[in-house]
């Protein structure tokens, strides 16, 4: 996320603040980082007496916006067609809803593809095999493969496409190659008895293949996942939620790029999955209000209490484009004060993009045009 830059060397203190960020704040205010590169460059710890979010308007194109993506009805049976949500030149998120299985195969041929699956179970069949998936999969597929779900009924997919591109793990540094989660649980496809009847299958196959956001249809007589083995170190993977086992400190409120799972050129994937709350009595226990000015944020809300934001839903999304600050919502910040839960109960999945995102006619359909007056003290 962040790089080897040599910034002005700047080292400084005026007036009335804490020793250390994201603790013991100066009775009566409320802190402000203000940072580059996500996090990872330099920072300014600002502290005010009132919110830094306590606008009592906020108009144009920069303010924050929330859709509900479950209003999107409309299932597709290729992920091409699929409602597009938020898309730049590296990236490209769209929100895909299927009734039953694809009836072709498909094939994405501008960037590796991640699918998030929101709701739904049943079976994915590519190049490599079978994979079953389940409600809060990732599944990675890598450009190229031919592929299919297969689900059992209906299913809610998030996909996102590194357009151009590809993924990778971020490297954990000093926590080691082991932590968040072990390599050693990405699963690989299986040439199973499940997969040797979908090969022997009979009939027509298109393969819808995506390039340079237009489709192309290859048609096969047969059944082109006819492969009989592989081997080597490019494979789809699946992981899910519940084995992602984030870092925690009791004594101070790690920023997301923390919980980093997925790296792509110019963008970030990210999981908040349960995790303790923070004990010392000092340490900020919720998301700080924060200037991340050389990323746009986005966060899919897929399961649980999400405690920072208030009258957010599973199934919706929140875009906070860079160069404004914000924060956890007021009711959040009264709860920070009497927090009586050990932990947090949330899963959400949060891209973030050096590139400004615009926002696709699928999300505008859905949009939810009051949430900008969430933050509006209460």
């Amino acid at each position: 996320m962040g790089g080897n830059k040599n910034w002005i060397p700047v080292r400084g203190a005026q007036g009335v603040h804490s020793r250390q960020a994201h603790a013991d704040l100066p009775a009566g205010t409320y802190e402000r980082e203000i940072s580059k590169e996500g996090f990872f460059g330099p920072a300014a710890f600002l502290y005010h007496p009132n919110p830094p979010t306590g606008w009592s308007s906020f108009e144009g194109p920069l303010r924050p916006r929330a859709f509900d993506l479950n209003g999107l009805n409309e299932a597709a049976g290729s992920p091409w067609n699929a409602p597009k949500v938020l898309h730049n030149k590296s990236v490209e998120v769209r929100f895909w809803k299927l009734s039953g299985a694809m009836p072709d195969l498909a094939r994405n041929a501008d960037g590796d593809q991640l699918l998030f699956v929101h709701s739904g179970q049943g079976d994915l069949f590519c190049d490599y095999g079978r994979l079953r998936f389940e409600a809060g999969d990732y599944l990675y597929l890598p450009r190229g493969t031919i592929w299919r779900l297969a689900p059992e009924g209906q299913a809610a997919i998030l996909m996102i496409e590194a357009t151009n591109g590809h993924y990778t793990l971020p490297d954990r540094g000093l926590l080691g190659p082991h932590a968040i989660f072990d390599p050693s649980i990405l699963k690989t496809p299986e040439m199973d008895e499940a997969f040797k009847d979908h090969q022997a299958e009979s009939g027509e196959y298109p393969v819808r293949i995506k390039k340079r956001g237009e489709v192309s249809t290859v048609t096969f007589p047969f059944n082109p996942l006819d492969a009989v083995g592989w081997h080597g170190e490019l494979a789809p993977v699946k992981l899910n939620v519940r084995d992602i086992r984030p870092v925690a400190s009791a004594r101070y409120h790690l920023p997301p790029s923390a919980h980093t799972t997925f790296l792509a050129d110019r963008f970030v994937v990210c999981t908040f999955a349960p995790r303790p709350f923070e004990t010392d009595p000092g340490a900020i226990k919720i998301p700080f209000f924060h200037n991340n000015d050389d990323f746009d944020e986005v966060l899919f809300y897929h399961a649980g209490d999400f405690f920072s934001r208030d009258n957010i839903d599973a199934g919706m999304m929140t875009f906070h484009p860079s160069g404004f600050t914000h924060g956890p919502h007021p009711k959040a910040l009264k709860n920070m004060l009497v927090q009586t839960k050990e932990a947090t109960d949330e899963y959400a999945v949060m891209i973030d993009t050096r590139d400004p995102l615009d926002v696709g006619d699928g999300a505008a359909s859905v949009e939810n045009h009051a949430y900008v007056d969430s933050w509006k003290a209460r």
